[in-house]
């Protein structure tokens, strides 16, 4: 009965969709309000019968209903109801399903916050939705069915993939999924725009909102996808540029380089159809990714199983990209029109170049993600492009974009004048250039990291040396204090402020990448019980093994007893993981982390639990924990940018 309700739920709303698509056109014709509200009404039914074809498969799952061949396949009756949940996105057909889910949300989100505005493109922004809509609901129906039934009914499931059973697997899929669809919004507003000829800055205004949170939920879960990787994987790194993680990061950088080049758009007018362009780029690659994670075409722990929806993903993509850019150039004439630049040195060309330098790295990345590909067409064999590529090629264009970062928010518009020059940035490049001197002194010697440290606290400075000058200001226009003159300058200038304190996060970001990534020393041996081993200032001592039943799994861990340059600070338990389904163990990773550095633990093997014999890997990570904590600060900066902000007098009553 779950099945049928689910199965029948979604052709439902493969036929709200096609209403959906059908009746902008014949609005736009025929000029009947019986049409207008059919496309209101696709949008609703949409909603509804998505979410009970989702809410089907989600009590299938909770349920334990081993007659539909997903849930037999993607949990077991000992699976505990929480990761039971997180089967909807665990396999391939839950995962389109949940993504459809969120579209639609989105959409009907978009149908009714503008359901008085906008009346002339908001009928073309819900077709787009219903477009992209009717693929994923004639995917999911007849393609790649969640609802599948089999027979005979097995007695107990399969279960998740054992790396997947981790508390990251309620929130990093979700976010991530949440931000790729997000992107449907500014899109489907963009090709709105193109379809009814109205090219001005209407659409930008409408959707900024929408695309600051389409990207942070981006960043957010390409952030948590690191932790997890760090924490459950167990090698001791955090990105390793597998295939599927490229393509959850390449959407981020035309999102965030079309975030920057709408400022210059809504100030001076310009760059339109480079706008259009990135957006469409955006939306293009979350189809892109979705066919690389379902394909199976390139080999990557993150990767669905291989099945039939790639063709069909990559026909969409085509379909998305010679329809939008064919509009694009049918509009072109209305688009030529456009203000020049005054100068090189102005926050325009600085925006301008930020985008060059992030469409540049993501041209990097996308070429080394598909040259397997490349290369099995042309020789017949798949060369891998790894980690070495990547940092080589991307290193120094993000070491730019960091300067860019500290020169972008303060440079005046138009025309920066030598007085505007050296009244902001004298005295940042003064004290940064100090600061990259003191760590020379000190010990970091190598040209790169010193460079990212020193232009990091560029950064730093340009921001806080420009917000003292704000509250100078105010203190001697209204008296205010530094916190009543922080709030009243957030107020005015949310984006700006926002803005700013999300460039802090970066900052502490790409600290902890350049601490980490250059800084980092490993060490491994076996230890019998009760001996040690020292890696830098750290002594860790073999206590023991023990085993224990987990609901899904036999555990083995390792106590280690860790000293700090003889100060004892905790004991850690790394351990492996027998799951019945795997023929090798699952590795638990375990971490204490601080301010300066992480201390990483790996049980590598052991001989038996009666000799108490292990194989330990240790790894000291300096600054990892700046990744984190970074993310947290964007998160703030988001807020700031999107909430609204009481005044002062408010807040101090």
């Amino acid at each position: 009965m779950t099945a049928t309700v689910g199965h029948t739920s979604v052709l439902v709303a493969l036929f709200a969709a096609a209403v959906g698509i059908v009746a902008p056109l014949l609005a736009a014709r025929c000029a009947q309000p019986r049409y207008s509200a059919a496309i209101r009404w696709a949008i609703s039914g949409q909603f509804i019968f998505v979410t009970l074809a989702a809410a089907a498969l989600i009590y299938g799952l909770v349920a334990t209903d081993f007659s539909i061949r997903y849930v037999a396949f993607n949990t077991t009756r000992a699976t505990p109801v929480y990761y039971r949940m997180t089967g909807l996105w665990g396999a391939l057909e839950g995962s389109l399903l949940l993504w459809e889910w969120i579209l639609i949300i989105f959409s009907g989100l978009v149908a009714w916050i503008y359901r008085d505005r906008h009346k002339e493109t908001l009928p073309w922004v819900l077709m787009v939705f219903s477009i992209v809509s009717f693929f994923f609901l004639a995917v999911i129906a007849f393609v790649s069915n969640p609802f599948e039934t089999v027979s005979p009914i097995p007695a107990d499931g399969r279960g998740l993939n054992p790396l997947l059973e981790d508390a990251n697997m309620m929130t990093h899929p979700p976010l991530l999924y949440t931000g790729f669809v997000g992107l449907t919004v500014p899109f489907a507003f963009a090709i709105a725009a193109l379809i009814v000829g109205k090219l001005d800055e209407a659409w930008i205004t409408t959707t900024r909102r929408w695309t600051i949170i389409a990207w942070f939920f981006l960043t957010a879960g390409n952030l948590v996808g690191a932790w997890w990787s760090y924490h459950v994987l167990g090698w001791g790194g955090y990105w390793a540029w597998d295939p599927v993680e490229n393509a959850a990061f390449m959407p981020w950088l035309p999102a965030t380089a079309f975030l920057h080049s709408v400022q210059v758009q809504e100030r001076r007018r310009m760059l339109k159809v480079w706008n259009l362009s990135l957006i469409i780029i955006a939306f293009s690659l979350t189809i892109f990714g979705t066919f690389l994670t379902r394909s199976g075409i390139l080999s990557s722990i993150h990767a669905f199983s291989s099945g039939p929806v790639g063709i069909f993903f990559l026909g969409f993509l085509a379909f998305v990209l010679l329809g939008s850019f064919g509009l694009l150039a049918y509009r072109s004439d209305m688009l030529k029109e456009q203000p020049e630049l005054d100068s090189m040195v102005s926050r325009e060309s600085a925006f301008l170049l930020n985008n060059i330098v992030l469409v540049s790295a993501l041209f990097t990345i996308f070429l080394g993600t598909i040259f397997p590909l490349l290369s099995e067409a042309v020789a017949g064999v798949q060369v891998s492009v790894g980690a070495p590529y990547f940092n080589s090629v991307t290193v120094p264009l993000f070491l730019f974009l960091v300067f860019l970062m500290g020169v972008g928010p303060i440079i005046a518009w138009r025309r920066a004048s030598w007085d505007n020059l050296k009244r902001n940035f004298l005295w940042p490049a003064i004290g940064s250039l100090l600061f990259g001197l003191g760590l020379f002194i000190w010990k970091v010697k190598d040209f790169l990291p010193l460079l990212g440290f020193t232009l990091l606290a560029f950064v730093v400075m340009t921001i806080v040396y420009d917000t003292a000058l704000a509250l100078r200001a105010r203190r001697r226009i209204a008296g205010e204090g530094v916190i009543t003159g922080l709030i009243t300058l957030t107020r005015r200038n949310q984006r700006r402020y926002g803005g700013l304190v999300v460039h802090l996060g970066i900052v502490l970001i790409v600290m902890g990448i350049a601490g980490s990534m250059t800084y980092s020393t490993e060490r491994e041996a076996t230890l019998g019980l009760n001996e040690s081993l020292s890696i830098g200032n750290y002594q860790i001592q073999f206590e023991g093994l023990r085993g224990s039943q987990q609901p899904t799994h036999f555990r083995v861990e390792g106590a280690f007893r860790v000293l700090k340059e003889g100060s004892y600070i905790g004991l850690l338990s790394p351990a492996l993981k027998f799951f019945p389904s795997q023929e090798s163990p699952i590795g638990r990773a375990v971490h204490r982390s601080s301010a300066s550095e992480d201390i990483y633990l790996i049980l590598s093997g052991f001989s038996d639990l009666d000799k108490n014999q292990a194989t330990l890997k240790v790894l000291v990570r300096p600054l990892v924990v700046w990744i984190w904590i970074g993310g947290f600060v964007i998160a703030l900066g988001t807020l700031v940018t999107l909430l609204p902000i009481c005044k002062p007098s408010q807040i101090e009553a």
